[in-house]
């Protein structure tokens, strides 16, 4: 038998909520990070009109769904010296400070920001930490804040990218003014946490420097982007990260080029981490998505099973919005007007209701929590199937994947494996103390919870 033993911070998951400004919530992320999930939301694309106003119709929606933590991408003016395209992107930012008009007002956000804590959702917003477009305000009152191209004597462009310019971690006055930057939105808006871009381009000594001083202002929720697989120190600092190395190796799957046995491997190494910090598991977001292709057409059949897999594996599971549709061609632009074509029928709606709300709310599936053991179980068929039960005291939840090209007909030949279940999605019973025979399609899966 293949064990992985995952541990974590202590916490109970308890959500609170607000509608005032001046009755912040001080609740620390501890306490709600083990049983939260993320939802990205692209202002952009996400309504015709590309408002925060028009984007909190969608909110309770969003809530009957089960999606506890809203995650808005970068919500600051664009810079408009070499921006892409027509409206430029959100990843340029022209002043740390302000709200790209394009949304709303701050009014607005804040507005948005209450209305979500009243429904009993947690706000993150995207913090752009490692560089800003060309015309930030910055560029004109601290240009020293900048790196230095010495060919050019001009802003240092940014790896790749020509429309933004890289900032210099080793000027004090600027470190501290990017704090002073953060702590801002904490204090004038109350969200609750920020996703960190491009987390490791920026020296692991700021975010050490950062997250305790603004974490005074209120405990806060960090999610950086980074794979701790290649940045264990970071890991230190933040909450949760990506898992960049399983992105890239499910898709090699797919094409061939690994083994499912290459896949555990690499589960068991993201598992002997630990759980000082917790893994960010998704199958698209908006990088992804624009630039390397949706989900199917990255994943093709396994898009589906691994959406179960993200949610019920040791972590926080992350929704790119307009996975509920689903968007399984729609590739969404950057840098140009393309709204999500929503349709109102969301044929995974019931789908992702199911398994966020069995991760919300059933102990076994708590991430980063010590009393929650993950056993990966031996079956007859080990090159087809990914099955696990995670347990916690009492509570178990059983999840199997057919991670094949082919219907399999398969058992559980693991002694982790016993008692009375139910069906997370059909509430039938099966007692598998008696029978632990599966039968899968191509893109099959099963939860059970006991």
């Amino acid at each position: 038998m293949k064990k992985i033993i995952l541990l974590a911070i202590i916490g109970m998951g308890i959500l609170s909520c607000t509608s005032q400004k001046s009755a912040k919530t001080m609740e620390n992320p501890s306490e709600w990070k083990h049983t939260t999930n993320i939802y990205e939301v692209n202002v952009r694309q996400y309504t015709p009109e590309g408002t925060f106003r028009a984007f909190e119709k969608h909110m309770p929606r969003l809530k009957e769904m089960g999606v506890k933590t809203l995650w808005f991408m970068p919500i600051t003016p664009i810079a408009q010296k070499n921006k892409k395209g027509t409206l430029g992107s959100p990843y340029a930012a022209a002043d740390y400070t302000s709200i790209n008009p394009e949304f709303g007002t701050m009014d607005d956000f804040k507005h948005m920001v209450n209305e979500a804590h009243r429904l009993g959702f947690k706000v993150i917003i995207d913090w752009v930490a490692n560089h800003t477009g060309w015309d930030h305000t910055w560029t004109k009152t601290n240009p020293d804040f900048y790196l230095k191209d010495p060919k050019t004597n001009d802003f240092q462009i940014a790896s790749g990218m020509d429309d933004i310019i890289e900032l210099d971690y080793k000027n004090p006055a600027m470190r501290a003014a990017m704090i002073d930057a953060m702590k801002f939105w904490v204090r004038e808006t109350n969200i609750d946490g920020f996703r960190c871009d491009l987390a490791a381009w920026v020296e692991v000594d700021f975010w050490q420097e950062a997250r305790p001083q603004v974490d005074a202002v209120k405990p806060l929720f960090w999610l950086g982007e980074f794979d701790e697989l290649e940045n264990p120190d970071y890991g230190k600092v933040f909450d949760a990260s990506y898992i960049w190395t399983w992105m890239h190796k499910t898709k090699e799957f797919n094409e061939g080029k690994v083994s499912l046995a290459d896949l555990k491997d690499l589960l068991l190494k993201y598992s002997n981490i630990g759980d000082r910090s917790m893994r960010a598991w998704f199958t698209t977001n908006h990088d992804e998505n624009t630039w390397n292709g949706t989900e199917y057409e990255k994943f093709g059949v396994f898009a589906q099973p691994l959406a179960v897999f993200s949610i019920t594996w040791n972590g926080v599971p992350l929704i790119y919005n307009g996975q509920e549709l689903p968007l399984k061609t729609k590739r969404l632009e950057f840098f140009e007007k393309d709204p999500i074509p929503w349709t109102g029928k969301n044929e995974l709606q019931a789908f992702y209701k199911t398994l966020l709300n069995l991760k919300s709310l059933n102990p076994a599936l708590r991430g980063g929590d010590p009393e929650v053991t993950t056993y990966i179980l031996k079956t007859t068929d080990d090159d087809s199937i990914l099955a696990y039960v995670r347990k916690n005291g009492k509570h178990e939840v059983l999840t199997v994947l057919n991670l094949s090209k082919k219907f399999v007909d398969f058992r559980i030949v693991d002694d982790q494996l016993n008692g009375v279940f139910f069906d997370a999605f059909s509430s039938s019973k099966r007692d598998f103390s008696q029978d632990k025979g599966f039968s899968l399609p191509v893109s099959g899966y099963a939860v059970f919870k006991k």
